[in-house]
């Protein structure tokens, strides 16, 4: 199969005119009319994925986030974007970037970490039309306090820590979940008179916009995004038979924690 049809089928998917306008999505590097011979899914295309792929002998990576994103005035090698790129080219591999394609759908980025917690999706948050819209607001089956939720959130997203605001003493039953970077979202989650919002890059004066109203947890930019290769790998493999698809095991976040 050519990466067009690959790429025709990932657009039925996750439309590519739904992508935010700043964004670089779709064939990055490589050649619409090479054959797939096989898919290796990650959430970054480092070089070390693209090492992966070529043990795997997958000539195509899918990553949600675009290893090329602000343009490139050079390829010489010196960082790590120049790095992944050379290795991609002088080894025949594709890369295909969804990034905020899959974040602008409803069954995408965030609302797989609705399905991660056993909520109810209800509906968009930042709704650009009825089906397309970054985060989702969703019911939770059970109420849990601060406190529990919390430990739910550790233990669904393998978590080391998390930062939140303070505490309310109230249930945890309504929630926003918005992967990646998502502060400019908190007031929207105000609107929607959720009891938490979930997402990630929440800098200092960001928590105190809380505001006694709800919950602002802060998981981390990867660890909002980690379901996401599953999510790709999982369509990749119920639409396709005729090549392998892999799910990466390379770790591409590069927050530690100690």
């Amino acid at each position: 199969m050519k990466i067009s049809l690959l790429i025709e089928e990932l657009n039925q998917w996750a439309p590519f005119n739904k992508a935010e306008e700043y964004d670089n999505i779709g064939l990055i590097c490589g050649q619409s009319s090479s054959d797939v011979s096989g898919v290796l899914v990650a959430l970054d295309s480092t070089e070390e994925v693209v090492e992966e792929a070529i043990e795997h002998k997958c000539n195509t990576i899918i990553a949600f986030h675009p290893i090329i994103f602000k343009g490139l005035k050079q390829l010489n090698g010196e960082t790590y974007v120049e790095r992944a790129v050379l290795k991609a080219i002088k080894n025949n591999i594709n890369i295909i970037a969804l990034h905020t394609a899959l974040d602008n759908v409803a069954h995408g980025v965030s609302g797989r970490m609705l399905q991660e917690l056993n909520a109810q999706p209800l509906h968009i948050l930042d709704a650009k039309s009825e089906s397309h819209g970054l985060g989702m607001v969703g019911q939770l089956k059970t109420s849990y306090s601060e406190e529990q939720f919390l430990v739910l959130l550790k233990e669904r997203f393998h978590l080391h820590t998390l930062r939140h605001s303070k505490f309310l003493s109230k249930p945890i039953e309504r929630i926003a979940v918005l992967g990646g970077s998502g502060a400019y979202a908190i007031a929207l989650a105000k609107k929607h008179k959720v009891d938490a919002y979930i997402s990630a890059d929440f800098k200092y004066h960001d928590f105190f916009a809380a505001d006694n109203e709800l919950l602002l947890i802060d998981i981390g930019h990867y660890e909002s995004e980690q379901f996401t290769k599953n999510l790709i790998v999982e369509f990749l493999t119920e639409k396709f038979t005729n090549f392998v698809v892999i799910l990466s095991q390379t770790r591409t976040n590069p927050v530690n924690y100690f």
